[in-house]
């Protein structure tokens, strides 16, 4: 194998059971206890469970009244983002002592390239150490990390040892890693694509490997070239610390089905006013505008516009709402409601593709 890939040091942090661990945090009384955060009622919908909610089978985007019935003892808690964005935002600080190469993913995890590091340090595997002690000492909360040579192996060994563990994947060792690997724990392999793979007798890494590149193309369209790289530890994505927002977004699910579209522009109103909340927030604008419909049935459905200029204000927003609503007739009763506004001003052309790259097993690096 070439010996040209450029080695890195990137460490993937996930925090354990954010959401429902922050409520424990916050209230001493819950802990220890089977939480979920989120709607426990009839229309509600789990966001994140703690993991004792976890062994009853509890787990995020499942119905409120599913949790239940699976967990009858189950502590249902509200969601309180303000509390959760502040608390993201201290661990980024400790993020930033040691690189300022640092992607957020969402609000409780991200990727860091320590290949260089503030604190001088030869050892990813101790930085990594250190950043979880820090999480827990000055925060209070537990953090997972996977640490290795590129961001999907990190991502992938990141789960490994959860909850309050860490995984190191070194450079010499990665080949047999991903050989190893059970096929759903790829990261990008979903349930469905599993299945798929099952049928056709790929259950491991090793199985995948043995698969030509025109194989995967022709049974996985464009994921094949990707899943194909990936199991030979091919990742060509760098951190990026300053992630371009590609779309910002709002919407309501409702107690109720609505059937009135009187009713319905009533909560696109406040759903358009959010958004121009969270645009004025970020200080970007955009030009397409989208109106997410769920129905009672459960089926998704989608309607854009896109506009000549860049727009942000409410007025806007809920008139192009409108205009999509009465585009076509409603198939049925709505459960959700949502706004969505894309094409913004913060997107930028790619000046040139990353240069492909391979991974050299003999390379020898410190982690």
């Amino acid at each position: 194998m070439p010996n040209d890939f450029p080695i890195r040091k990137i460490i993937h942090v996930d925090m354990d059971a954010f959401y429902a661990s922050v409520a424990q945090m916050d209230h001493p009384e819950l802990r220890g206890k089977a939480i979920a955060v989120g709607g426990g009622g009839a229309r509600g919908v789990v966001s994140a469970a703690s993991y004792e909610a976890r062994k009853f089978g509890v787990k995020s985007a499942m119905s409120g009244r599913l949790a239940i019935k699976l967990c009858p003892e189950l502590i249902f808690v509200s969601t309180d983002f303000e509390r959760y964005t502040e608390i993201s935002k201290r661990i980024r600080q400790i993020f930033f002592d040691y690189t300022d190469l640092v992607e957020p993913l969402s609000l409780d995890e991200a990727y860091l390239d320590v290949t260089e590091n503030k604190k001088g340090l030869p050892s990813a595997s101790i930085i990594a150490e250190e950043i979880r002690q820090r999480i827990f000492d000055e925060i209070g909360l537990t953090a997972s990390a996977g640490i290795s040579i590129n961001k999907f192996i990190a991502k992938v060994a990141s789960d490994y040892n959860k909850p309050n563990g860490q995984k190191t994947v070194n450079p010499e060792d990665v080949l047999q890693f991903l050989e190893d690997l059970d096929i759903r724990k790829f990261y990008g392999v979903g349930k469905v694509t599993a299945e798929k793979m099952y049928q056709k007798g790929i259950f491991t890494g090793k199985d995948l490997k043995s698969k030509t590149v025109d194989y995967l193309s022709q049974h996985f369209g464009k994921s094949g070239r990707y899943y194909y790289d990936v199991v030979r530890g091919i990742h060509h994505s760098e951190v990026k610390p300053n992630r371009i927002r590609k779309s910002l977004a709002a919407e309501r699910t409702f107690r109720e089905n609505l059937s009135s579209e009187i009713f319905m522009l009533e909560k696109l109103e406040h759903i358009a006013e959010e958004v121009e909340k969270r645009l004025r927030k970020s200080n970007v604008t955009g030009k397409t505008i989208t109106l997410k419909i769920k129905y009672s049935d459960f089926t998704l459905q989608t309607r854009s516009k896109t506009l000549p200029y860049f727009v942000s204000e409410k007025a806007i927003l809920l008139e192009t709402a409108r205009e999509l609503l009465y585009q076509n007739t409603l198939n049925n009763s709505v459960r959700l409601l949502g706004i969505s506004i894309s094409n913004l001003n913060t997107d930028v052309k790619k000046i040139k593709k990353e240069a492909k790259a391979t991974v050299s097993v003999q390379l020898k690096f410190s982690f």
